[in-house]
């Protein structure tokens, strides 16, 4: 049915109309069941007990035990992991989103040589993933900075995997008219200046969307805080700790306190997601406008 047909037959064009909002709306929920079934799985498994968990049962649980949450929170020490958590996550993403974005504001508005070869090695940091096979030269590293008894060693390394936000604000930074650093450097102000003063302020949405992704790279992290943390258990991290509630003093796996854990450890992250919330909510508004 070409475009003239339908214009010439409104009903067909309404009908036709009215099966694709149908269609696209029963993806979007489709969709939205698949991504919160795991979500809802693990709340409810969260105040059952143990034995019930294990054995199946139903979704909602038999008797709402709320105490799983007290009894996780006292078993994996969670506020000292849930701040250590914090710092590392926090001192990640503003590393993060100062070298990325010092980077990326360089190779926007300057040349210089080995400039495409930078900018080759970070987009293949991106595509190639080597994991455990850096783990042990990273720990050697940082053991000769001293800095393999603290979570700094761990916070050096994780900044260090900027790509990603590099090439983010790379987008942003391009989308900044040079004008504006042209009139900056005609009133005296330096290339440095002209950056934080200036181009880093529009950059606002650019660095909430990007610091979004680099606070929850950095809390979902397990193996580096695990590596770096096995002799100093006061620095675990969340995600760490949540992993040690897998057994209890009877070697029982306590399920049940793991997710009570997990739901625990996601409001943070609910936290950010909110607070971030705007910078997406401007990044969508300048592409529709754009």
């Amino acid at each position: 049915m070409n475009e003239q047909a339908l214009q010439t037959n409104p009903s067909s064009f309404r009908l036709l109309k009215l099966v694709g909002q149908v269609v696209m709306w029963a993806f979007l929920l489709v969709t939205a069941l698949l991504t919160l079934f795991p979500v809802l799985m693990t709340l409810s498994g969260s105040l059952k007990s143990n034995a019930e968990l294990m054995s199946g049962g139903g979704l909602l649980p038999e008797v709402w035990r709320f105490a799983n949450y007290a009894e996780a929170w006292k078993q994996t020490n969670f506020a000292q992991y849930t701040w250590n958590s914090l710092f590392l996550s926090v001192m990640v993403t503003a590393g993060t989103l100062l070298v990325a974005a010092m980077a990326a504001y360089v190779v926007d508005r300057r040349s210089f040589p080995g400039k495409a070869l930078f900018v080759g090695i970070q987009a293949s940091t991106m595509f190639i993933s080597v994991g455990a096979v850096v783990l042990r030269p990273q720990f050697d590293l940082m053991v000769k900075l001293h800095l393999n008894t603290t979570l700094w060693g761990v916070i050096l390394i994780l900044i260090s995997a900027h790509a990603s936000t590099f090439f983010i604000l790379l987008g942003f930074f391009k989308a900044i008219p040079r004008d504006l650093d042209e009139a900056a450097m005609m009133d005296g102000s330096s290339f440095t200046r002209s950056f934080f003063t200036i181009i880093l302020p529009l950059l606002a949405p650019g660095l909430g969307v990007s610091g979004l992704f680099a606070f929850r790279h950095a809390w979902n992290e397990y193996i580096l805080p695990l590596v770096f943390t096995m002799t100093n258990p006061k620095l675990q991290t969340l995600t760490v700790g949540l992993a040690n509630l897998r057994y209890g003093s009877s070697a029982a796996m306590q399920v049940h306190l793991m997710m009570a854990g997990a739901c625990l450890s996601i409001l943070p992250m609910l936290i950010v997601y909110i607070l971030a919330n705007k910078s997406f909510m401007q990044v969508t508004a300048g592409s529709v406008k754009g």
